[in-house]
């Protein structure tokens, strides 16, 4: 992988890790793109870079993280995720090199952002309010994200905002749950690769996180900034747009 694919992907993945439009999906269908999505270096690259954007959650939320209180809720939430995860690692796996499924999910899961707004429009909840119980459901909607293309930003917005919080307080949690989901799934990946700490791959994966952690930190607040003003149409409509796309692509090749 050159220098320049190799940043072009952790544009791409600190641009939609927290956006509602599938950072796993754009990163199947990019590194199909070039040419790359069977090498095994660029699979480990594109989860260990997530680092980056988990160091973005910090810098972001570092007001928050002094609420112990808060560890606990994302933990509780993480927990679903990590254990749905756990048991049906091949199953999704399987699922990873698979651009008719990812478009079929960007469509799927675009319609849903449509109707978003009119459905929660009432939201009026903040995170210190969670219960044990939403926080945890939360988690298992957020599950969903495991299958490419349903966006992990994305269900867990849904669930948040399901289980009556408003919209800055969902996109908060959203990314505070980020961190041991993108942490747990960057330290296995990086734990089983056996060519990611060579040498020769170890400034790409310094330069991928670096580039993620300042993209995803614009990323944030274009969410937050976007959302609050035009809703999560804008996000529906590029969904469906581009899930369309692939399965015509598809279909012409």
């Amino acid at each position: 992988m050159s220098v320049w694919e190799a940043l072009l992907l952790a544009i791409v993945e600190g641009l939609t890790e927290f956006l509602p439009i599938s950072s796993t999906g754009h990163m199947i269908l990019v590194s199909a793109w070039l040419g790359r999505a069977e090498e095994a270096f660029v699979q480990d690259y594109e989860v260990i870079i997530q680092g980056g954007a988990i160091l973005a959650v910090v810098v972001h939320s570092w007001k928050r993280l002094w609420q112990p209180r808060l560890y606990a809720l994302v933990g509780v939430a993480f927990l679903p995720t990590a254990g749905i995860g756990f048991l049906a690692k091949e199953g999704f796996e399987r699922l990873l090199g698979s651009p008719v499924v990812v478009g079929i999910n960007l469509i799927l899961g675009g319609v849903v952002l449509l109707g978003m707004d009119r459905w929660f429009s009432d939201r009026r909840g903040q995170i210190e309010g969670l219960s044990w119980g939403k926080a945890a459901l939360i988690g298992v909607i957020q599950s969903l994200s495991l299958f490419p293309g349903i966006s992990r930003a994305a269900a867990a917005l849904f669930g948040a905002q399901l289980l009556g919080l408003e919209k800055r307080a969902a996109a908060e949690f959203s990314f505070l749950l980020a961190v041991p989901t993108l942490g747990a799934a960057s330290l296995y990946k990086l734990w089983k690769s056996p060519v990611a700490l060579s040498p020769d791959n170890v400034p790409l994966l310094m330069m991928g996180m670096g580039v993620a952690f300042i993209v995803a930190i614009v990323a944030m607040r274009i969410l937050i900034a976007s959302w609050q003003r035009y809703g999560l149409a804008p996000f529906g409509m590029y969904r469906i747009v581009l899930g369309i796309g692939v399965l015509l692509w598809l279909l012409r090749s």
